[in-house]
């Protein structure tokens, strides 16, 4: 064989090695789409999906009031000195990461329920409180849905309209049926008392009623001492069981005991009731993850029963929880010192809300005194729920780079007094003209 004939030879393998090649690639390729293609793009989260946006945006004016975390005066994020306290003499005991039983932290449940019920309640005294450890608010209202699901088959849970958004995300996700009461009444901007008795009223015996404890999220507008008293009274006769969101206690009006009314009314008045709780706000323990779920019965044997189903619920999806922010509280509640301290800091951080809550309702007067302003001071809390439209919303987002929740809600625990004017401004500017 010459060389020539050698070389075509060898040209045509090469040329037919590439054909082949290129159709093991197309067909690499096609089998290369994933199976989960057609998988809908979710849309991002109502709440925290604000501060994805907002750190895009470069303008020196913008401002995140959507997520509701505080910030100090210079709208930077808040460490509490007795947290930073709490922590140094963790690290001194020089303590070991093993695994929590699965209820959590002893020391942290007993505390937690104190907190709640005071420490003298005979709930706590008659070992009628079934408590586990959680991930935080969010974590202990899945656990609490999922027990419902387990345990009250067919049961629907009543949620306020409006919400906190995660709510309904959180009973849906356990396949747990949810329903709203009126709440919100938009033409006085505040509670809509008589609507939220009748439709509590109209709802099947033995209802769960989701409730906040306290600083009613996103509207900020919470019933009376009084009116409680009227809603416990129907929730009584309607055999409803009382489910407390209880994300704010000592955060909203600075005092523990005052933001404790609801649950330690309900003690007094020999009702069952299921609580959610959660130290993000109050002791700014936002990323450890830290809260509780508890049922409040009429006698230990239930409670014992019930403890031993919320341990098998939180095994299966979590398994136990975290040490550190658990160890935190611990340390802050068990110390005389520091747990006066604690409420020292709470006061001051509830104290800077009410200040520039105060800015914002002068401001807004200032700039436009024909409109009545009064629900920004009726309302308690780090949210005011200002009544805007989305459209509203929207243009304080793309005209004025303030960034919020679509429904109106408004954090001001990210507010400061020098932008108060600013916000005042921009809000008077949508609700005029759009």
């Amino acid at each position: 064989m010459s060389v020539g004939v050698s070389r075509a030879s060898s040209l045509r393998v090469q040329q037919a090695s590439c054909r082949v090649g290129r159709r093991h690639t197309i067909k690499v390729r096609a089998a290369a789409a994933s199976r989960l293609a057609g998988v809908e793009m979710a849309p991002p989260d109502p709440i925290l999906g604000v501060s994805v946006a907002f750190n895009k945006d470069t303008s020196a004016d913008k401002l995140n009031l959507g997520v509701g975390a505080y910030r100090t005066e210079d709208l930077k994020p808040y460490v509490l000195k007795v947290v930073r306290k709490a922590e140094e003499r963790m690290l001194a005991k020089a303590e070991n990461k093993e695994y929590l039983p699965i209820e959590g932290l002893a020391a942290f449940n007993k505390a937690t329920m104190e907190l709640l019920l005071g420490a003298d309640s005979p709930a706590i005294k008659e070992q009628r409180v079934a408590c586990l450890q959680s991930l935080s608010g969010t974590g202990s209202l899945r656990v609490g849905a999922a027990f419902i699901a387990k345990f009250m088959p067919g049961t629907t849970v009543y949620i306020s309209r409006p919400t906190w958004g995660n709510h309904k995300n959180i009973f849906s996700d356990a396949g747990v049926e949810w329903k709203e009461y009126s709440y919100f009444d938009a033409e006085t901007v505040g509670l809509d008392f008589d609507g939220m008795l009748a439709d509590l009223e109209a709802a099947p015996d033995g209802s769960v009623v989701l409730l906040h404890g306290c600083a009613h999220n996103p509207t900020g507008v919470d019933p009376t001492q009084e009116q409680w008293v009227k809603i416990v009274d129907l929730l009584q006769k309607k055999k409803h069981l009382p489910f407390i969101d209880s994300a704010y206690q000592g955060f909203a009006s600075g005092s523990l005991e005052q933001d404790a009314f609801l649950p330690r009314y309900l003690v007094e008045r020999g009702i069952e009731f299921a609580t959610a709780q959660s130290y993000s706000k109050n002791l700014g323990l936002y990323a450890e993850r830290v809260g509780a779920m508890s049922f409040v019965l009429a006698d230990s044997d239930a409670a014992q029963r019930v403890l031993s189903q919320l341990k098998r619920l939180a095994r299966a999806i979590y398994s136990n929880p975290p040490v550190h922010g658990a160890r935190i509280v611990s340390e802050v509640v068990g110390s005389e010192e520091m747990f006066g301290e604690w409420k020292g800091e709470m006061e001051m951080m509830a104290g800077r809300i009410k200040g520039v809550r105060q800015d914002l309702h002068d401001a807004l007067v200032k700039v436009n005194p024909d409109k009545d302003w009064s629900f920004v001071l009726k309302q308690i809390g780090m949210f005011t729920f200002t009544g805007m439209t989305p459209a509203q919303c929207d243009n304080m987002t793309n005209k004025w780079h303030i960034y919020m929740t679509r429904d109106g809600r408004l954090s001001l625990a990210g507010l400061s007094s020098a932008k108060a004017a600013y916000l005042a401004e921009a809000m008077a500017d949508s609700v005029a003209n759009h």
